[in-house]
């Protein structure tokens, strides 16, 4: 493996993990360019399948902006081949926990995230994404003696 590869690999790293704390922390303007403008997600084995930037944000951005909706979406594990000098794939496990305050649940899953990566103007971006479950349990947040949220990010002050 060349210096070029190992620098190729390291920069898709921080582009997978710079779309998941952008995910979490709802920076949607800083989400939009890491995704080209045909790329295509399936999230949940496809149960969410959006093709084009534009409708992969206007889901993202508009299931997951309410203040009442925290994530934590965590990756790990990178599996990443480069196909050619500007195409690659990425295999990552996923484990996420979403609270929705609104709601009274929490989300606790796991999953394997499968993408594809194109260099554009010496910029890695994403090109396909979607995970498939390995695991997904709900739990009533009401049905927990004394769990109490201390802290939101999100909740209006």
């Amino acid at each position: 493996m060349t210096q070029m590869d190992l620098q190729a690999i390291e920069a898709i790293k921080q582009l997978k993990h710079k779309y998941m704390r952008c995910v979490d922390q709802k920076r949607w303007d800083e989400l939009e360019q890491l995704l080209t403008e045909d790329a295509t997600c399936a999230y949940s084995g496809g149960k969410y399948a959006f093709e084009g930037r534009k409708a992969i944000m206007e889901f993202l951005s508009g299931s997951m902006s309410r203040n009442s909706f925290i994530s934590c979406h965590r990756v790990t594990q990178p599996e990443i081949t480069l196909t050619s000098e500007t195409t690659a794939t990425g295999i990552w496990a996923l484990e996420d926990m979403v609270i929705d305050t609104e709601h009274e649940f929490t989300l606790h899953g796991a999953a394997f995230y499968e993408d594809e990566y194109v260099r554009i103007d010496d910029a890695w971006k994403i090109r396909s994404t979607g995970y498939e479950r390995t695991f997904e349990e709900i739990r009533s947040r009401k049905d927990v003696p004394g769990l109490t949220l201390t802290q939101n990010a999100w909740a209006n002050e």
